[in-house]
């Protein structure tokens, strides 16, 4: 079997991505080994979304390449979103706000096209992963648009921001593979459940960190001595 150099590409992209993603989760976060493997992560992430949404187009899948135009939004939004001072926004900020507006506005139409036509889908997708997927993307709009309202995001919100939009494109990764090309494993794995846990995993790290980051923000706040405490330490 021959690859196109651009799919070899893709490929080593997505594995290295695969790879990196999960070490990034399972290290402690805002170690050194975190911020390797994160930045690796984006790096390979950017590349991987970048080439697949280009073999998306090209193969008239137009889910696929709206679903690498939004992968590539996610990763560079969490990263501006670390990278950034609390309470910080940008003329970038307003600029990305496009992007999950338009997707989403695009897999709202084709999800409609898909549920009106006579088999029910749209290049081979049914239009209900396009309607999931944009509301999906209007919600990341709906966030980005609270921001900028708000002028920007500050403490656990800037943290959650960052995770679950690094969370999310690494599942849309790992959907892509285990879910989307089972056909490229052996046969033993597709008859079980072990394609489809790997697939969801990054959903289930997700949710366990913003648990986490969310407890522990709020253990933080309740372990805070009042006005009063203070003022009894410092006399």
């Amino acid at each position: 079997m021959s690859f196109s150099p651009l799919l070899t590409f893709h490929i080593c992209a997505g594995t290295v991505g695969l790879l990196s993603g999960a070490a990034a989760m399972f290290f402690r976060k805002g170690s050194h080994r975190h911020r390797v493997t994160g930045n690796v992560f984006v790096i390979s992430m950017l590349c991987l979304s970048v080439s697949g949404a280009y073999l998306g187009f090209m193969k008239h899948q137009t889910l696929n390449g709206l679903m690498g135009v939004l992968t590539f939004y996610l990763v560079a939004t969490a990263w501006l979103t670390a990278r950034r001072r609390d309470g910080e926004t940008g003329i970038v900020d307003w600029g990305a706000l496009l992007v999950p507006l338009t997707v989403g506005a695009s897999l709202a139409v084709y999800g409609f096209q898909a549920a009106n036509s006579q088999t029910g889908t749209k290049g081979g997708f049914p239009a209900a992963a396009y309607f999931i997927f944009g509301s999906v993307a209007l919600l990341l709009a709906a966030g980005d648009i609270r921001m900028l309202v708000r002028g920007g995001v500050s403490g656990a919100q800037r943290v959650t921001r960052h995770l679950w939009r690094m969370s999310f494109a690494l599942f849309i990764a790992a959907g892509s593979l285990f879910m989307g090309q089972q056909q490229v494993f052996p046969a033993l794995l597709r008859k079980t459940n072990v394609l489809f846990i790997l697939g969801i995993l990054p959903l289930i790290l997700m949710i366990f960190w913003l648990f986490r980051v969310r407890f522990a923000n709020a253990y933080k706040r309740k372990s805070a001595p009042s006005r009063g405490d203070l003022y009894s330490l410092r006399a």
